[in-house]
């Protein structure tokens, strides 16, 4: 399967919920996920899955609702299926819950770190900044989005690239924004550092991942 390259909103209207994969547009008034029917009979309904039979009221089973919950995680994150699943078996295979290891090996990909930082809008964003050849991690260039960072790990902005006007205004934007406990971030010189490993709390959605680990123990 391809990487997915069709409009990012109509994802979050097939999951019924808001992603946030556009960042910034996601909580304006441009966001299309917002945009209902203002009948009295819609006024409160949520957007319609996109498709001719989006709008028609379908009631999940059971593993409706595990696929579901899946894909809803898989496109948060923005991987593969064939991706999201080799994360599942190395999360099962781990000590703890499979669910919540699955979410923490997520998070500790390059380009949701780079996301977590405040370089880059959203997700698709710092994945291209970090294929880009813009970061490095303990000084040297890394550009691989999957790349898995661990405790300890100093995340940086190239030197070469501090000096782009683009770069320089994607770093002044990080003292705006909130980094999770687990790094430690220095929005002056767009650095971060691995402090700890992120746990199930730092993910800030509301997943259940208990229903992916059911989905693939079948």
């Amino acid at each position: 399967m391809a990487r997915y390259t069709g409009p990012d909103c109509k994802q979050c209207r097939r999951e019924g919920t808001k992603l946030f994969l556009k960042g910034d547009r996601c909580t304006s008034g441009k966001c299309p996920f917002d945009r209902v029917d203002t009948s009295a009979r819609n006024r409160d309904a949520a957007p319609a899955a996109p498709g001719q039979h989006g709008a028609a009221k379908k009631k999940l089973r059971e593993y409706g609702m595990q696929l579901r919950e899946k894909e809803k995680v898989r496109r948060f994150y923005g991987v593969l299926e064939r991706q999201f699943h080799n994360y599942y078996v190395k999360a099962a295979n781990q000590d703890g819950m499979a669910g919540e290891n699955l979410l923490v090996l997520l998070e500790r990909r390059l380009d949701n770190v780079v996301f977590r930082m405040g370089l880059g809008a959203s997700r698709s964003a710092s994945r291209q900044f970090t294929l880009h050849d813009h970061i490095t991690v303990n000084g040297k260039k890394v550009n691989i989005p999957s790349y898995s960072v661990r405790v300890g790990d100093v995340i940086s902005v190239s030197d070469y690239s501090k000096s782009k006007d683009s770069v320089k205004a994607l770093i002044a934007a990080m003292a705006d924004k909130t980094a999770p406990k687990w790094l430690d971030v220095n929005a002056e010189n767009g650095t971060a550092k691995v402090v700890a490993m992120p746990t199930r709390e730092d993910v800030g959605f509301d997943f259940n991942e208990q229903l992916i680990v059911e989905l693939y123990s079948k």
